[in-house]
C-alpha cells in the first residue's frame, strides 16, 4: 500500500528531479575540472526528457533483489539519467571544448532550481508536520 502522505506525486517528482540536479552538478563539475586537460569534451545532462518520459508513461514494477546472486541491469545500476557529449562549442587547439564561462553559468541555474525544489519540499514537510500538530 502506498503512503497517502510521502508517497504522492508531488514529492516523488520532486525528489526524482532533485536528483536530476545533483547528476547536473556532478557533470558540470566534472567538466570545470577538465577545463585545461588537453582533449576532453565537455558533457552534458538533460535529466528533464528523462523526468518528462516517466511522468507520462505508465508506472511500471520494478524487479526486487531477493537474492544475492541475481543480477540487475546495467540502468538499474546507473538510474535514469545519462550523460552524453555537449554537441557545438568551440575546441581549442588543444583539442578541449570546455567553456568555463558556460559552466559557470550552469552550475548557478543548477543551483537556484535545486534551491528553489529543497524550499518547496521543506515547505510541504512542514506544513504536513504542522497539520499533525
Amino acid at each position: 500500500m502506498t503512503d497517502p502522505i510521502f508517497g504522492d506525486s508531488a514529492m516523488n517528482i520532486a525528489s526524482k528531479a532533485m536528483d536530476g540536479l545533483s547528476s547536473r552538478r556532478n557533470v558540470i563539475s566534472q567538466n570545470v575540472a577538465n577545463v585545461d586537460t588537453p582533449g576532453y569534451h565537455a558533457l552534458e545532462l538533460n535529466f528533464e526528457a528523462a523526468l518528462q518520459k516517466s511522468l507520462s508513461s505508465t508506472p511500471n514494477m520494478s524487479m526486487a533483489l531477493t537474492h544475492e546472486n541475481h543480477q540487475l541491469s546495467k540502468n538499474d545500476a546507473s538510474g535514469p539519467f545519462q550523460a552524453k557529449l555537449r554537441s557545438g562549442g568551440t575546441e581549442r587547439a588543444d583539442g578541449n571544448n570546455v567553456d568555463i564561462d558556460q559552466e559557470l553559468v550552469e552550475m548557478t541555474e543548477t543551483g537556484i532550481r535545486y534551491s528553489a525544489l529543497s524550499t518547496a519540499v521543506s515547505k510541504k514537510l512542514n506544513l504536513l508536520k504542522n497539520l499533525v500538530r
